[in-house]
């Protein structure tokens, strides 16, 4: 698992090998709320990058092309764990007791 790395991406690769600074080990909600904090942090970059191209004109359109795109990957992959956060649910509901 500690071979997967996402380069340049907006979610970093999580290390399993090493606690937190802390002393404690990241919960997975903690996470899960950093990984949203850092993809809402970057939807508001690419909405700052669009309007320095477009009420500014002071603004790189490569810049701003790739800044939609950081946050569009970064939103379809937590797409993708919400969506089998749920799958896992759903099955653990339909598991008798």
């Amino acid at each position: 698992m500690n071979d997967l790395v996402i380069r340049g991406g907006a979610l970093p690769a999580p290390r399993l090998d090493k606690p937190a600074a802390t002393g404690e080990a990241k919960g997975f909600g903690t996470m899960l709320t950093d990984a949203i904090k850092e993809i809402n942090q970057l939807q508001i970059d690419a909405d700052q990058a669009i309007s320095k191209v477009q009420i500014d004109e002071a603004g790189s359109i490569h810049e701003a092309m790739i800044a939609l795109e950081k946050a569009d990957v970064s939103f379809r992959a937590i797409m993708q764990v919400r969506n089998k956060i749920i799958e896992a649910y759903q099955e653990i509901m339909r598991m008798q007791v």
